[in-house]
């Protein structure tokens, strides 16, 4: 078998175990013991054991041993030989880790770089007081056993180490006395979806379905002896793909009801989508040139034509859109083990909760935030939540409260980390600030913006000192980059003595947007939809000064007024008569809303967001580029950069 082919559907499954390894080994650490701890124990197990099998079939000799003997720990903490204690946690947490750069360095190449001899050694003498896992055999003849037949789902990927897998698991309950077809022919896929094995075991034919279930991608499973079936004591050649284990009625498996049961899903590279998006969104802007084309020459049957395309385009791009979406979840689920290993560092207790981890992000801003979210998590630890012994004195549970919550607002996603602990030092931040030279001398206060903005700046940091989680200047200003660099934008909101909360506001996808048009002299750009409140015609009676700026009266609201002619260095506007030549377009970030002037209002168009690199000391208010629909170029305005 051509193992390389597998290589990256093997990380892929791979990183999904070691997920779920992470999340049950912190429910055995807060359990111990119990129903939820035996049923963390299982989940461990059946993750560590299909690594094994896999690696162990991908020819990945160091991820197999490492397995191997986590396994062999586990499997006497099932059966009761070994207790679980601090000690072993430890082992586990550390087991994990390793377990999981041995996987990335083996797939990479890089496999004799990971080596943990010392790590091995512990897990070795913590085994000793178990038995290894029996280890199963093919014997001959064939004939003797219990009679397994099992049928892979259709799309069943690397259907060799899957049935290999199962034929181990089975082997764990009794002796496997022959296998159909071969083992050799099993490991190199020499079969379609079907095969059969014999095995003498004491377990009831229900608990030995159960247990080929468990092993995942089985359609159907068949205990016992049946006339039609072939006696395993004289397989078939290797090379079949299609083994009769018996007629459709014998085996309950109607062919519609297997079609019916085949998965929905198939696991695609995301530089494919990445193409694929690419790709509609040069064809969005040719859709825009095409309907300009069509519409100055008046021909009914190409208007038409032109209409129906363009209503089909936008249908693609939907679905192009949507399968680029994933749950927040694929992320969020890793930072459990984050927060426990963090807290854990500096002596403090930590209590993580994740809320809304099924709203739905584009796959590419998801890995992009994902380390913004690291930072932000680390700094609430390190910086938020006071150590034990201070929260009780302070009236406080011992244990802090850590959240992290996403959620849909209106084309936008909203997520949150909130923590409970001291709050933020104004004071401080202000003391350093002015001994930096960074603001006035005789401010004796900081607004929230300008609270979030000193933080961001890079290098600043109140931190007494650097720690293994922070105290660099690197945390905030690390985050408030990148989530600026993704058309998103940050807050922050604290309370002395009650907690922090960090909120990353982020569009759904990076890729097509909805922008309204607006021009200043001979120049157009770009605003997103997503970002405009309304649309007024700025005139005199709806704009007062106070405090020297300029405002806007919007019925009962007071909104600063912002001029895009002079953030873009462009002379005043002109006056006709007593009515100013302009339009106010009324942008909102969150809770944040100003009135921005240009001169004219020139439509709506569905742009394609190209990154571009800003030229040195350049001006700060562009997220992006495009294209419009005449062949223009225009810059897309960062409204979160204006207000």
């Amino acid at each position: 078998m051509d193992t390389l082919q597998y290589a990256e559907l093997f990380l892929t499954e791979s990183r999904e175990h070691v997920v779920g390894i992470n999340q049950a080994l912190l429910v055995l650490e807060r359990e111990e013991t119990g129903p939820a701890a035996a049923a963390a124990v299982d989940e461990i197990f059946r993750a560590v054991h299909t690594v094994k099998g896999m690696s162990a079939m991908m020819g990945y000799a160091v991820v197999a041993e490492l397995s191997h003997e986590m396994e062999t720990v586990l499997d006497g903490v099932r059966r009761g030989a070994l207790s679980i204690d601090a000690a072993m946690m430890d082992v586990f947490f550390h087991a994990a880790d390793v377990l999981e750069q041995s996987i990335e360095g083996a797939v990479a190449g890089r496999e004799g770089e990971v080596s943990a001899p010392d790590l091995v050694a512990s897990l070795r003498r913590l085994g000793t007081a178990s038995p290894a896992p029996g280890e199963w055999t093919v014997s001959a003849p064939m004939t003797s056993g219990t009679l397994v037949r099992v049928r892979l789902a259709a799309d069943t990927p690397l259907r060799g180490v899957r049935a290999f897998i199962i034929v181990q698991t089975i082997g764990k309950l009794g002796e496997v006395t022959g296998t159909e077809p071969s083992l050799d022919a099993l490991q190199a896929e020499g079969f379609g979806t079907d095969f059969a094995l014999r095995v003498i075991s004491a377990l009831e034919p229900a608990d030995i379905e159960r247990v080929v279930r468990g092993a995942g991608d089985v359609e159907a499973v068949q205990i016992g002896e049946d006339e039609t079936a072939p006696r395993l004591a004289t397989p078939t050649p290797a090379t079949s793909r299609d083994m009769d284990l018996g007629t459709p009625a014998s085996l309950a498996i109607a062919e519609p009801a297997a079609a019916n049961s085949r998965s929905r899903h198939v696991r695609i590279d995301v530089r494919r989508l990445d193409n694929l998006m690419n790709l509609i969104g040069e064809l969005v802007i040719a859709r825009g040139r095409l309907t300009q084309l069509a519409g100055g020459l008046g021909d009914t049957a190409l208007s038409e034509t032109v209409t129906q395309s363009s209503r089909l385009i936008t249908e693609l791009r939907n679905e192009i859109t949507a399968s680029r979406m994933v749950p927040v979840s694929q992320v969020f689920d890793r930072f459990p083990r984050i927060v426990r290993d963090a807290a854990r560092s500096v002596g403090k207790q930590v209590e993580f909760i994740a809320e809304g981890k099924g709203i739905e992000l584009d796959r590419s801003m998801l890995d992009e935030i994902a380390d913004s979210i690291v930072h932000l998590l680390r700094n609430a630890i390190d910086h938020g939540i006071e150590l034990p012994e201070e929260r009780v004195a302070n009236g406080k549970p011992a244990v802090g409260r850590l959240t992290l919550s996403a959620i849909r607002d209106r084309s936008a996603i909203v997520i949150r980390v909130s923590d409970d602990g001291k709050g933020i030092d104004r004071d401080r931040v202000l003391a350093r600030a002015k001994r930096d030279g960074l603001i006035d001398a005789h401010r004796t206060e900081l607004t929230e913006d300008e609270l979030l903005r000193l933080l961001a700046r890079p290098g600043f940091s109140t931190a007494e000192q650097v720690t293994g989680l922070s105290g660099r200047g690197v945390g905030v200003d690390a985050v408030y980059t990148r989530v600026r660099a993704l058309g998103g934008a940050m807050d922050i909101r604290s309370v002395p003595g009650q907690g922090t909360t960090m909120m990353l506001r982020l569009p759904l996808t990076l890729a097509i947007v909805r922008a309204v048009l607006a021009r200043v002299s001979d120049e157009t750009y770009a605003i997103p939809l997503a970002h405009v409140s309304e649309t007024i015609e700025l005139t005199p009676d709806v704009v007062r000064t106070v405090k020297g700026r300029e405002v806007l009266l919007v019925r009962d609201d007071v909104l600063p007024l912002l001029r895009l002619r002079e953030l873009v260095g462009l002379p005043p506007c002109a006056w006709r008569g007593d009515i100013e030549l302009e339009q106010v377009i009324v942008i909102d970030l969150g809770d944040r809303r100003a009135g921005l002037v240009i001169d004219e209002l020139t439509g709506q168009e569905e742009i394609v967001v190209k990154q571009y690199d800003a030229v040195r000391d350049g001006l700060p208010f562009f997220g992006g580029a495009t294209l419009l629909s005449d062949g223009t170029p225009s810059l897309i305005v960062d409204v979160s950069s204006l207000l």
